[in-house]
């Protein structure tokens, strides 16, 4: 029972990192709250070519950049510590076009909580079972580095918590740029670790792939779920960890998103995926956790985003959105470094060495970037909250209509009940 349970827990999570990316995406269609996508096999007929709603030009532009930014800053300044910590599994080492595979679904059944599952078991009933076993192993492996990642992110967001909330140490000039940029690319070292480690044995796994096995991967397609065969669960979670158990389900399908993909899959990232230390993840999800039927409407990012730059004075929405000044070429490098270390994978499925050094000192140069862009939000978000009036943070509160919050902060999606002892002083100037 407890098996079960910890496995619809894990489901509802899937069904949450889902949905917060189709959520942030600009144009969207009309907001699908509450209603079933279609179940794989219905829509439209196998070999539909991907509805391509979304691509990497729209995550990156002004109106989808601010509108995310504002959202975050409306989480932000509504929400609690613990909310802040709360990352959807799949934003870490996102170089294998699992998420592009999800937006550009014919079927539109990315929204479906069995997404994962349904290509993962699919990809398990194809491989043989030394294949699986470098999945297992390297789950093991990487169990502890994928839970440091998201622990040393803590501190970070205590700092930017401390300085919104006027509580930075005595003395303090607010917070350091170059000590959040420093902070900030060894969380992405980390991150850049597991997904070299995973491109590597993907690439073996490939590598290793029989004729027959080529032919059932070629039966089944990217981008439309409907050719995906329905088959049973393809293991026994019950000889893993629950963090083991989510990361061998992720390798299995992120194996057949990256395999079946494109380097342009690869480098896609949605609107929302810079700057993840504010709660908005939080703010979108939580009342889709444990309710399989309920959908985030498509719209909510850019509504809430919007409704909350009309409730700012001239002034304070000038300075949030002045953001988008610097905003611009630490995308543009963001999107370079991303599509070399893609290519850099890419070369391993082609059977070529990966340049394990040059993917770490990008990712670490990723951290920093990531890091000015988080500063730069942290820093504007608390300047705006100052001259707030109490009028504007009870029509904030209204806006955001969400009043539940952790009592402790989240590894992931897995809340943990208690607050920990963080010392953020480095991450301010003296």
């Amino acid at each position: 029972m407890k098996s079960s349970l910890k496995r619809l827990t894990a489901l509802s999570i899937i069904l949450a990192i889902a949905l917060a990316c189709l959520a942030a995406q600009p144009a969207p269609p009309p907001p699908r709250a509450g209603q079933t996508p279609p179940p794989p096999g219905q829509g439209p007929g196998p070999g539909a070519a991907p509805v391509e709603r979304y691509t990497i030009e729209q995550s990156v532009s002004e109106k989808a950049q601010r509108s995310t930014i504002a959202f975050s800053a409306l989480a932000f300044m509504t929400g609690s510590f613990g909310a802040d910590t709360f990352l959807p599994p799949g934003k870490a080492a996102d170089y294998f076009g699992f998420q592009y595979m999800r937006d550009i679904d014919a079927r539109e059944a990315g929204h479906n909580q069995m997404f994962l599952g349904n290509i993962g078991n699919a990809t398990l009933a194809i491989l043989s079972p030394a294949q699986e076993a470098l999945f297992l192993a390297l789950a093991k492996r990487q169990e502890a580095g994928y839970q440091d990642l998201v622990k040393l992110r803590l501190t970070l967001i205590k700092a930017f918590r401390d300085n919104l909330e006027g509580q930075a140490p005595a003395g303090s000039k607010g917070l350091s740029q170059k000590a959040v940029q420093a902070y900030v690319a060894d969380i992405f070292a980390i991150d850049g670790q597991l997904a070299l480690d995973r491109a590597e044995v993907y690439s073996k796994v490939a590598a290793s792939l029989g004729p027959d096995q080529k032919t059932a991967f070629s039966r089944i397609t990217f981008g439309d779920s409907g050719t995906w065969p329905l088959v049973p669960e393809q293991y026994d979670k019950r000889s893993m960890s629950h963090g083991q158990d989510i990361l061998y389900m992720t390798y299995a399908s992120e194996f057949f998103s990256w395999y079946a993909g494109s380097e342009d899959a690869d480098v896609y990232f949605c609107p929302e995926r810079h700057g993840t230390y504010f709660g908005g993840f939080y703010m979108k999800d939580y009342p889709a956790m444990g309710n399989s039927g309920y959908f985030i409407p498509t719209a909510l990012t850019g509504d809430s985003g919007e409704a909350f730059l009309a409730l700012l004075a001239p002034e304070q929405a000038a300075h949030l959105t002045g953001i988008m000044t610097p905003l611009g070429p630490i995308l543009a490098e963001i999107l370079e470094i991303r599509r070399t270390i893609s290519r850099q994978f890419r070369s391993g499925l082609s059977g070529k060495a990966i340049d394990g050094d040059k993917v770490m000192a990008l990712s670490r140069r990723y951290g920093e970037l990531d890091g000015l862009l988080s500063y730069e939000m942290a820093t504007r978000f608390a300047a705006v909250y100052s001259t707030l009036t109490a009028a504007q943070k009870k029509a904030m509160v209204k806006l955001r209509n969400q009043d539940i919050f952790p009592k402790g902060y989240y590894l992931y999606s897995d809340p943990v009940d208690r607050i920990p002892s963080l010392d953020a002083s480095a991450l301010f100037a003296k």
